[in-house]
């Protein structure tokens, strides 16, 4: 499909070289779940992804956030700066729910926080992404305490972003992930995806459209109906 050099493949997507500064991002019908362990073809689920995170990384730069999108093809390719990747997922959290829960059950699910929560886990699969502060973040070199600054900053400003778009169509973001990278010049971007894969949201019933549908027993078929729920909420238009 492509005549570029497959650069690395993970679970949800393989990224191919395009050229020096530009890499290819090709999304999987692939949906995982409990750390690998549950696995299964997902037919639709790669262009899904794409879409979603296309209409999301365009809505980011039309409000300011920089992100390492450049374009998308309309079916389940992304082409995006190549960045070096910091090992650091970034956790955003409006309400109490998921590991957040099993480390504090003090809290009621889905109760709204107080303040949105950042957190900071160690990007390793053999650890299982670890939970670490932001102290081990600057002492072990993985960002200075500047740029972890302007990570925490970029975080908020992207959940205000998100959130305020999907309020407008009945949907409520509860949290997600971001990932960053440097660009040639060192600058910090907002990368990877955002996808019903990397953001739970659930509309006015309670109901889930994202990845919780599987994690929670739900079949691909229903992980596919969610996923397509949420483009046509947000207006995208998905061939597959």
């Amino acid at each position: 499909m492509f005549s570029g050099q497959l650069l690395y493949e993970g679970k949800a997507k393989r990224v191919y070289v395009k050229d020096e500064n530009t890499l290819l991002m090709e999304f999987k019908d692939v949906v995982t779940a409990l750390d690998g362990v549950k696995v299964s073809q997902a037919p639709g689920k790669g262009v899904l992804n794409a879409a979603l995170s296309a209409f999301f990384f365009r809505l980011l730069e039309f409000r300011g956030v920089n992100t390492h999108f450049i374009g998308y093809d309309g079916g389940r390719v992304l082409t995006v700066r190549r960045l070096r990747m910091v090992p650091v997922e970034v956790i955003v959290r409006n309400y109490a729910y998921g590991s957040l829960i099993k480390r504090l059950p003090l809290y009621k699910p889905l109760s709204k926080l107080g303040k949105p929560i950042v957190e900071y886990h160690y990007k390793n699969d053999e650890l299982h992404d670890p939970l670490i502060l932001p102290e081990d973040i600057v002492n072990t070199g993985l960002m200075s305490e500047e740029e972890l600054n302007i990570v925490n900053e970029v975080s908020l400003r992207v959940n205000e972003v998100l959130s305020s778009e999907l309020i407008k169509y009945g949907l409520t973001l509860v949290d997600f992930k971001l990932e960053f990278g440097r660009d040639v010049d060192g600058r910090l971007l907002v990368a990877d995806e955002i996808s019903g894969d990397t953001i739970r949201v659930i509309d006015v019933d309670g109901r889930h459209l994202d990845k919780e549908v599987f994690r929670k027993g739900g079949s691909v078929e229903d992980l596919i109906l969610a996923y397509s729920t949420l483009a046509r909420r947000l207006g995208i238009n998905v061939g597959f």
